[in-house]
């Protein structure tokens, strides 16, 4: 028998609501979700759902057993935040000076607690098993939260066959959902490059080496990594975020420090970036007679979409939301710590319109204006359930075909 979701969300609108605000209202940064994880695991309790806890420190999964025989499928949402000071005129701004869910996963932390509320109320039609994993430090990159949470045992007890997310979206409008099979997102390394010259007096620059002229010189080079050497038909990025030196206007300065991230969607790309960055710097070294350092840090993983589950996906947001709900989606370069999970169990994960009417120009994530639209909340909620049972469904299907 087939299972609709649709409308189901709408019922539990207000306690979505009431549940984004409140971790709008009171963010924590990555490795300091105590209070957020205090007030998932107190719902929990009064709901009656089973949880376990103790993964990276403050990450909660939540357990669902069906009252029919099946697979297992786990849903998962990040509780963190960002050290962003909220520029939003609202109600439910930020209580927390310098903090801010400016990422949606608020509204992440939300749509799940809403999920584990309908499911637990249909427990008799689950055919399976559900796991509900809340994430912290997802924002902690290169760390991140996910791959702690599996070494401190998150699926050694309940194994998922399959596992899904979402995130908040605002260049799609709500009642949209953003699918694509494949890289979704991307790799997301960070390095540091640090120019060690010769200091001397400004009106003397013969006399010394110096560090910002070389630190120009590493900048431009580095951009045509991705210009020259890349196929045009692949993606990659190289950013400067920060750059640091000199002491005083006129003297020359001896160090430079540059901060920046590499970003591709493709592992072979990342390797040919990453060695010709390696490559530049050393010539650029030896024709300056300086001293050039690279620290490089491999970050999280792309987040790479199993194919057979599109469909899935797909279908699911069709039930809810019509024919024309899945408009074209390209990649981002943007990282996501989901990637980790996807490298250990097929799965999915897509993007939940949640543009602002209202808003001529959407802020993007990571802004310190960036806002959702309250009416995905429900939508949200609704997908992740109904996903649930289809993605259980066609698990089971194969189970009972081979």
């Amino acid at each position: 028998m087939e299972i609709t979701i649709k409308g189901r969300g709408k019922k539990i609108e207000e306690t979505l609501i009431y549940y984004r605000r409140h971790f709008h209202q009171y963010p924590e940064l990555s490795q300091e979700e105590s209070k957020t994880s205090k007030t998932i695991q107190n719902f929990l309790k009064e709901e009656g759902i089973p949880f376990e806890t103790g993964f990276a420190e403050h990450g909660v999964l939540a357990i669902i057993e069906g009252e029919n025989p099946g697979k297992t499928v786990a849903l998962r949402a990040d509780i963190d935040a960002l050290p962003i000071k909220e520029k939003n005129d609202v109600a439910y701004a930020s209580k927390v000076n310098g903090k801010m869910h400016a990422c949606g996963h608020d509204a992440h932390t939300a749509m799940l607690m809403g999920t584990a509320l309908l499911l637990n109320s249909m427990k008799s039609e689950i055919p399976g098993k559900v796991l509900l994993v809340f994430q912290p430090a997802e924002e902690m990159a290169p760390v991140g939260g996910a791959g702690q949470m599996m070494k401190d045992g998150l699926f050694t007890k309940h194994k998922p066959d399959a596992i899904f997310a979402q995130h908040m979206w605002p260049d799609l409008e709500a009642g949209e959902i953003g699918v694509k099979s494949g890289a979704i997102m991307g790799n997301s390394d960070r390095f540091t490059v640090i120019v060690k010259g010769a200091g001397g007096h400004a009106s003397m620059p013969h006399q010394g080496k110096d560090a910002i002229v070389i630190a120009a010189q590493v900048i431009n080079h580095l951009q045509t990594i991705v210009s020259r050497n890349v196929d045009p038909m692949q993606s990659a990025v190289v950013t400067f975020g920060e750059i640091s030196g000199g002491e005083r206007y006129n003297v020359i300065a001896s160090h430079v420090t540059l901060e920046g991230t590499v970003r591709t969607n493709d592992d072979e790309v990342k390797k040919k970036v990453k060695a010709r960055l390696e490559k530049t710097l050393s010539g650029l070294a030896g024709a300056n007679e300086v001293t050039i350092e690279l620290d490089y840090k491999d970050g999280y993983p792309a987040t790479i979409n199993s194919e057979e589950w599109e469909e899935t996906v797909r279908a699911s947001a069709h039930k809810l939301l019509g024919e024309n709900s899945t408009p074209r989606v390209n990649s981002s370069l943007g990282g996501e710590d989901f990637g980790r999970f996807l490298l250990e169990y097929p799965g999915f994960y897509f993007w939940l319109g949640t543009a602002i009417p209202s808003r001529k120009l959407q802020k993007p994530l990571h802004d310190a204006e960036f806002d959702i639209n309250e009416d995905s909340l429900a939508i949200g909620t609704e997908m992740m359930t109904q996903l649930t049972f289809d993605a259980l469904e066609k698990l089971n299907k194969e189970e009972n075909n081979s």
